[in-house]
């Protein structure tokens, strides 16, 4: 898709009495503050006693005779301003005017003294040629401030209000989205093909009676790719694409977010068939406020626009409308009733296949060694979105380029995974050789706990380097495959795994000295025997009972009780004993193992990485001689 320019109509020109008013004002300040002299400098007339007065007062600096009137024009001060002055000949010879000129040394005798210039050129001087100027800036200065702040305003124009500043993208078969640049989301593709093949051939659902969805809304957490979603769909179809962010219409002013909204449909209307991709529509769709205090009437305004716009326009042309948000819930009902949003469209994190799809799609882009294992590193990456993905490519590509490769190795790619979870290493860090030896043993706490159970993921790195994130050291489990559920033993099981650190150290180091490196540990535990007891029902006490609701379900699933105190005290107590149970599992398992525990760990303060298979080849005893301690 290629960016072009929005319709905006250009600046509106300012009439020119808006400039000559501006100028007039600052003219006629100018001339009564800074140049007042402008305003007096006319000829004044006066007698010939005056003229001699003023000489005896030393008021006139210069005199000049005109012949061809028989007057005199001289210079004299006027309230502290010069002037120009003119008299006539008193009827005698004119000695006393020279006698008195003569005791006047500083009285300068001029051949001629410039008098007022002609009234035309006056006016055009001093009115005109400023009006212009004055014009001339303004004219200059609108259009700079206009394209600035063009290109910091989200809505563009600082002054065109009212207009939607939607990006409008055109097809291009050359550098245009499709389906093929999204991977991993193929049940979200299914869902859009209808979009696009009513797009390609509007006339085989009219013909029958089908209607084109008004609206499509794409749900799920962030970087999953709706937004790539939406621009393939306008790449498959070859449609022009709008696209603006649900913020973008929120203004300081009230009515302008629904003044964006009827003109961006007015510009949908214009280029149809196209589609129209709001973003974040959370932004302007969030539920009315049914108590009536307190309310956003902006806000509100532009929703209840934009519900009529959606009513109002005509499906039949091929106007669709995506949307994207990671907050369904908070949307009002009547945006999601059927003639609006007709189809809701879930796009999750990927699977496996997902995941593996989605490495392959952005490693297109950088040269990577043949033998990569991609399954592993999907694996490796359970949970992880597209972007998080997308993301852990580059960062592969980027630590090539500081070994001085250029090729991509597995190694950089499962460091980029280690670097995206838990940070880069700092290799800086200065850690005591006691904090290390706690690391080690904490670490293989961890790992031993997880081996010595069933239905426990294989335990794949166990490393003690420092992360920028703040851990000292860390454990990574792998499924082997792709697990949708868990059972209550494997719930279990990972809560002991997860008090397996703390074990080691209370067993090697003393319940006195304990450290605080397994806060996060206890934070995870905790976090999973809540949800046993009051989401998935684990216990008898309860039984199938939700206790709990979670609220952005895609946004990390922030939960609230939803019972009553003593409730949520007998919980408390549910929490506590499934902790300490699995704690003292976790200990008793390390106590049965614990010659393997210091054997493992003094390999691991020795080696300071290394793989699952190394740590289960000492386990089991199979290590090599040349790892042998």
């Amino acid at each position: 898709m290629q960016e072009v320019k929005n319709d905006n109509p250009s600046l509106s020109k300012r009439p020119f009495i808006f400039y000559a008013v501006i100028s007039f004002i600052v003219i006629m300040l100018l001339n009564a503050l800074v140049f007042p002299s402008m305003l007096k400098r006319s000829v004044i007339e006066v007698g010939y006693d005056k003229f001699l007065e003023m000489i005896d007062n030393d008021e006139v600096k210069e005199v000049s005779y005109d012949e061809s009137s028989g007057q005199f024009i001289f210079i004299g001060e006027s309230d502290k301003y010069p002037a120009i002055y003119k008299t006539v000949i008193w009827p005698d010879d004119g000695e006393r005017l020279l006698q008195q000129l003569r005791e006047h040394p500083d009285i300068e005798f001029r051949a001629e003294i410039p008098t007022q210039a002609s009234p035309l050129l006056s006016f055009i001087l001093t009115w005109i040629l400023p009006i212009l100027f004055f014009f001339i800036i303004g004219e200059v200065f609108y259009k700079w401030m206009g394209k600035k702040m063009k290109n910091q305003l989200p809505g563009g124009n600082a002054m065109s209000f009212g207009k939607s500043g939607a990006k409008i993208y055109v097809a291009d078969s050359k550098t245009g989205v499709t389906f093929s640049d999204v991977a991993g989301q193929d049940e979200a593709k299914d869902s859009l093909i209808e979009v696009v093949d009513f797009l390609h051939s509007p006339e085989k659902y009219t013909s029958v009676g089908a209607k084109l969805p008004k609206g499509v809304l794409l749900v799920g957490p962030p970087g999953t790719g709706k937004t790539l979603l939406a621009k393939a769909v306008a790449g498959e179809a070859q449609v022009p694409f709008f696209s603006i962010s649900g913020s973008e219409f929120v203004e300081m002013f009230i009515g302008m977010g629904a003044a964006k909204v009827r003109d961006l449909f007015k510009q949908a209307n214009e280029k149809a068939p196209c589609i129209v991709f709001i973003d974040e529509i959370d932004a302007i769709g969030q539920k009315r406020n049914t108590i009536g205090t307190g309310s956003n009437d902006e806000r509100e305004q532009t929703l209840n626009q934009l519900l009529a716009e959606m009513d109002g326009f005509d499906g039949q042309k091929g106007v669709v409308i995506l949307a994207a948000t990671n907050r369904p819930e908070s949307l009002d009902p009547a945006l999601l009733r059927p003639g609006r949003f007709d189809r809701r469209i879930p796009v999750e994190l990927p699977d496996l296949a997902g995941r593996k799809a989605i490495l392959k799609v952005h490693a297109k882009k950088i040269p990577a060694a043949d033998n990569v294992d991609w399954d592993v590193l999907a694996r490796a990456t359970s949970g992880a979105s597209g972007a998080e993905l997308a993301n852990i490519i580059n960062e592969a590509a980027l630590r090539a380029v500081r070994e001085g490769r250029k090729i991509v190795l597995q190694e950089d790619l499962e460091e980029s995974i280690e670097t995206v979870i838990a940070g880069a290493q700092r290799k800086s860090a200065v850690i005591s050789e006691k904090e290390k030896k706690i690391v080690a043993y904490h670490e293989i706490g961890h790992a031993l706990v997880a081996a010595m159970q069933t239905h426990s993921a294989p335990v794949t790195k166990i490393t003690i380097i420092p992360r920028t994130s703040g851990a000292l050291g860390y454990t990574m489990q792998v499924d082997e495959g792709e697990h949708m559920l868990m059972s209550k033993n494997e719930i279990l099981n990972k809560i002991a795994t997860l008090t397996g650190g703390r074990s080691a150290e209370e067993i090697v180091f003393g319940e006195d000295n304990i450290t605080t490196g397994a806060s996060n540990d206890i934070e995870q535990a905790t976090k999973l025997a809540r949800a046993m007891i009051t989401r998935y029902g684990m216990t008898d006490e309860f039984g199938m009972v939700a206790l709990e609701t979670t609220q952005n379900q895609y946004l990390g699933g922030d939960t609230s009780l939803a019972c009553a105190a003593d409730t949520a005290s007998k919980i408390d107590e549910r929490v506590i004993e499934t902790v300490k149970n699995a704690h003292d599992k976790a200990l008793k398992i390390l106590r049965e193992n614990e010659d393997k525990l210091h054997k493992l760990s003094a390999y691991l303060l020795k080696k300071e990485t290394i793989t699952g298979k190394e740590f289960m080849d000492l386990l089991e005893g199979r290590e090599s001689d040349t790892d042998t301690l």
